[in-house]
């Protein structure tokens, strides 16, 4: 834990304690006469408090979880439920490192929040595992290419940050058999489509499906990997998923005797993927926000990863000075360092650093939807003031 963090870790420390049934209050005086036996048995038990992982329902009023951001600072890292398995997005390696958009998209809140990239756990959820990891406490926030809709938003009991990339759902076949990438969702009539349950996918697709006036046979599975090796064998005639996840398996599996074609060319669906954090958690929330608005802010005004210490010494204007920890600084106000900011630009890169590291390797750009809006992208951040 970062020295910044320190003060605070040690009032949830001292919270912590007085409410394990000691009779004193948590900060009163140590009483002088206290034996050796009785000091070192109350150090153990400081020791124990600090090493134990608080979860966002130990911290509670009235049974409600409250102060998830403290809750995550008296921890010292962030627990991240990412996919682990998504081409682009979030993907573990050999070494179980994980990359990807929302793995960096995890490493900028531990920057921001510890002034460490590095201090944050990944944990790899399946679609169905992801949203009750979040409720239960077993993670801070989901990175993990989840679709913003209205009954996610409501019944589900969960809150959204900002859109991190608007995707849309295409469909993946064989040029082989008779596809293009100009076919439209009326050629895969007959098809055994293969998606993945517990997404919004399922429901589109088949929606889409009605729409055209065609019947297809749809087959759900759990893991995107087996999708792709049905798919390859031919047990599945027709793969769907958002369209970043078929560009990057095309890029990644494609085998050498076949020729994978995605389409149509304006996807079935809209799929703005956003983080998600438990419902009700404000202060948490505007960190979640506002470390992804600090990433557009600096793609913005041209603040990379290279240049920032340079821009902090001669910020462009005053949202950037404000940004990086200069005069006029929000963060300190959030329960922030003020460089907080600074730490994840410099240690992350800014929106479109991260997304050109992990979409040009699978063949794709920012496209024109998510281009910032100074080019007529969608990407956009409230200003910094």
């Amino acid at each position: 834990m970062s020295s910044a963090r320190l003060p605070a870790a040690l009032v949830l420390a001292a919270v912590a304690l007085g409410s394990c049934g000691g009779s004193d209050r948590a900060g009163a005086p140590v009483q002088q006469e206290a034996t050796t036996s009785e000091a070192a048995e109350a150090t153990t038990t400081a020791a124990e408090a600090t090493t134990t992982r608080v979860t966002s329902l130990d911290i509670v009023s009235n049974g409600v979880p409250t102060n998830m951001l403290d809750k995550v600072q008296y921890n010292g890292e962030l627990v991240c439920g990412v996919s682990g398995t998504r081409v682009i997005f979030s993907e573990t390696q050999p070494d179980g490192s994980v990359v990807g958009v929302d793995a960096d998209f995890c490493r900028v809140m531990a920057a921001a929040l510890f002034g460490d990239a590095d201090a944050v756990e990944f944990v790899s959820l399946t679609t169905g595992e992801r949203f009750a990891a979040l409720q239960s406490g077993r993670v801070d926030v989901l990175f993990r290419s989840t679709t913003w809709t209205q009954s996610r938003d409501t019944e589900v009991g969960l809150d959204f940050g900002p859109v991190i990339y608007y995707d849309g759902q295409q469909l993946m076949a064989r040029e082989s058999d008779g596809f293009s990438a100009s076919s439209q969702v009326g050629d895969i009539a007959g098809a055994v489509v293969c998606a993945l349950a517990g997404t919004t996918t399922e429901q589109n697709v088949s929606d889409a499906a009605d729409a055209a006036g065609i019947d297809i046979t749809l087959t759900t599975l759990e893991d995107f990997d087996v999708i792709i090796e049905n798919f390859i064998t031919g047990a599945c005639d027709v793969t769907t998923a958002d369209g970043s996840a078929l560009a990057g398996r095309k890029a990644k599996q494609q085998p050498d005797d076949q020729e994978w074609v995605i389409f149509p060319a304006i996807p079935i669906s809209k799929e703005p993927l956003a983080p998600v954090y438990p419902q009700n958690q404000s202060r948490f929330g505007d960190v979640v926000n506002w470390a992804v608005y600090a990433t557009i802010i600096a793609d913005e005004k041209g603040i990379t990863s290279d240049n920032v210490a340079e821009m902090v010494a001669g910020p462009p204007d005053a949202e950037a000075r404000r940004l990086l920890g200069g005069e006029g600084e929000l963060q300190s106000a959030m329960g922030l360092a003020p460089d907080a900011f600074y730490q994840a630009i410099s240690q992350v890169g800014n929106y479109g650093e991260i997304l050109a590291r992990h979409l040009e390797p699978a063949g794709l750009t920012r496209g024109s939807i998510n281009a910032s809006w100074r080019d007529g992208g969608l990407i956009y951040a409230p200003p910094a003031r």
